[in-house]
Parts: structure tokens; sequence; C-alpha cells
């Protein structure tokens, strides 16, 4: 049967769709990490905290559904990357997961009981639910960018050398920083929108400005990493787009300053990096002034830095630092033809479903929240 799309073309669909998937997560979930993240620091008093529990509490759990697809679309359209990656990071996955489950459990149980401290240890559960994901996503983003340790023999089976505190490198822990300030960010310019104007909202939009400073700096700071030390992975023979799944086809070299030739070959993509400084700076602004400037900032800072990365790496998907002949690409770790075809369809159809209930439920719960509302029986 001949498909309407060839094969080719379907990779690269794919490729893009993936970093939708992954942008839409940042998006939408990141602010509920970020405001995680700045519980414990801008609300003072018990009313406080609720207030920002319950600015995300009714919304969070919806989120996750980009989580789940962006897994389910990694496991269906890049078996080989899934594989390797969920493997080799299994611990680092296993600790988020922990932090993960740390947020349902705060949200459903800190109200159950009067007790000071009973609540006060759930709001910290809460904190380190935001937080250590956070962290740990940007850190896995560096290690990638770097090179992870894996390879492959000729029967195609894939072993990995690593641990979790081999992740923890410098590169890798500037770009966690990076991605807890950027989250942050999209936490305090939701925060900004979204309660009552008061102390809480003041704190919130404080720390925002001091987060979003930190975004530009680290981004920035990761950006001349990349391009000074010795990261890039380059492919140095013919590949056929078109070809079968097998990562062995194929010669690579390391190259400093490899991840940034895209920018020179397609000068579209620069518009991903400069989503990134652009965004934070129209986050700090509105931020300053308490707009929803800073919503719409953040957010385009968040979808431009997450961008960049896959920009960077294009046609790299997770390259190797142990044989770089074995790095993932689009190319040649895609599943079969039919298999992305059909996903495509599936996709065409559920997203716009996803999207257009993601948009109904901003727009029945928009409004600020007030204290009276957020302290109300059947709270948070």
């Amino acid at each position: 049967m001949e498909l309407p799309l060839d094969y080719a073309t379907l990779k690269v669909l794919w490729w893009g769709l993936v970093g939708v998937l992954l942008i839409g997560y940042a998006l939408t979930d990141g602010y509920d990490l970020g405001v995680a993240s700045l519980l414990p620091f801008v609300a003072k008093t018990d009313k406080e905290r609720r207030l920002v529990i319950n600015s995300i509490g009714p919304m969070w759990e919806g989120h996750q559904v980009w989580l789940i697809t962006g897994g389910g679309a990694l496991f269906a359209a890049w078996p080989y990357v899934y594989a390797i990656s969920f493997s080799g990071f299994y611990l680092a996955m296993f600790v988020v997961l922990a932090a993960l489950i740390l947020r349902p459990v705060g949200f459903k149980y800190r109200s159950k009981r009067e007790s000071k401290t009973w609540r006060t240890s759930w709001d910290w559960a809460l904190f380190v639910g935001g937080f250590v994901p956070a962290l740990i996503f940007g850190v896995a983003l560096g290690n990638v960018l770097q090179g992870v340790p894996f390879d492959i023999d000729r029967t195609l089976r894939a072993t990995y050398s690593g641990g979790l505190i081999g992740l923890l490198n410098p590169f890798a822990l500037l770009c966690g920083l990076a991605s807890v300030a950027m989250l942050v960010v999209h936490g305090a310019s939701w925060l900004v929108v979204k309660i009552e104007h008061g102390h809480v909202l003041n704190r919130a939009a404080k720390f925002g400005q001091i987060a979003a400073l930190l975004v530009i700096v680290f981004y920035a700071a990761a950006g001349v990493w990349l391009a000074m030390a010795g990261m890039g992975y380059r492919i140095v023979t013919d590949m056929d787009p078109n070809g079968v799944a097998n990562p062995l086809r194929k010669d690579v070299v390391v190259e400093a300053g490899a991840w940034l030739t895209n920018y020179g070959k397609y000068p579209w993509m620069i518009l991903a990096p400069a989503l990134g400084f652009i965004g934070s700076a129209l986050a700090f602004v509105g931020l300053k002034n308490k707009t929803s400037l800073s919503l719409i900032g953040s957010g385009l800072a968040a979808t431009g830095i997450v961008a960049s990365v896959g920009a960077s790496m294009f046609p790299f998907i997770l390259p190797s630092s142990i044989n770089p002949d074995a790095s993932l690409t689009v190319w040649d770790s895609s599943s079969s033809h039919l298999t992305l075809f059909i996903m495509l369809i599936v996709t065409v159809i559920f997203v716009p479903i996803i999207l257009a209930y993601t948009a109904w439920v901003f727009k029945v719960l928009w409004g600020r929240l007030t204290t009276e509302e957020a302290t109300a029986p059947g709270t948070y």
C-alpha cells in the first residue's frame, strides 16, 4: 500500500510533533511545578498557602495528559530512544516519579487535619513535587546535549554504562537550574494573573523577576558553554532519510560547536533561542508591572528554550558519548512507515480534542481566586 506521505516526511513530522507535546507539557504542567516550587516562599500563613494551592488545584491533573501522551509518542515513534533513555535514566525517572506522587497526595491530605506541623509537612512535600521534577528534567536535557553513555552492538542490543551520580555533572546542573528558573517564572506569572491582589501576589512577582533574570543568565551561560566546550555531534557520511531503522549505518564525529551549525543551515531556527531571551525579558517586565504580559512572556520563553534544544540537535535525538556512531537520529531510529502514518492520523484527531477541552477548562475557571474562595469547604 502506497501511503500519501513519504517516510522521510513522516520522520520529520514526528520530530516536530514530539517537540510540540514536550512544549505543551512545559506550558501547562510547567506552571504547576513552578507554583509548587514557590509555595513555601510566597505564602506565609495557612490561608495564603491555601490560596496558592487552590490556584492550580482544579487543573493540575488534566495537565498530565501532555506527559503521558509525550511518553507514549516517544515509545511509538522512536522505540530505540524510548528503550535506551528510559532504561538508562531509570533511577532519575524513579526520583521524578516519587516526587510527582507527592503532589496528588499532598493536595488530598494537606487540609485533612488542623495541625500546623501536618500542613507544613505537606507544603514542603508539594514543594519537592514541584522543584525536583523541574530540576531533573533540565538535568536530563543537559546530559542529552553532552551525549549519553550507551552503546549498541551488531545485534542492536543496547547497553548503558552510566549512573545517577554521573548525571549530576556541572553542565547538566546548569541546565537543571535554568529549567527550575524557567518554571518558577511561569509559576509566578500564573499567580500574578490568577490570584487576588495582595501580599502573595507581590511576593510572587518579586521572586518571578529574580527568576526571569536568572533564566537569561543561565540560558546564555549554557549557550556559551555549548559553543566553547567539546560538545556537539556531526554525521560525516551520507544518510538515506527514507532508510530503515538501524543506528549503526553511519559515521559520527564529536565536534565542538556542532550543536550550533543548524542555525547557519536553517536561519529560521534562530527564532527558538530568540524567543527564550525575548520571552524572559517580557516576563520580567510583566511581573514588574503585575500584568498578564508576564504569562505571555513566560510561555514564549518556555516554548523557545525547549524548542532550541531540538533545533540545535537535529537530526540527533540521543547521541552516544561512548560510541558516537551508535547515536540515535531522526533518520535511523524511527518506527516503520506505516506506524508513523497511523499515529499521525490518531494525533490529528485527538490533539485538537485535547486542546479544545483544555481551552474550555481555562475559560470556565478563568478569573482571580480570592482567599474566601480558596478557604471555603471542599477546597484543598
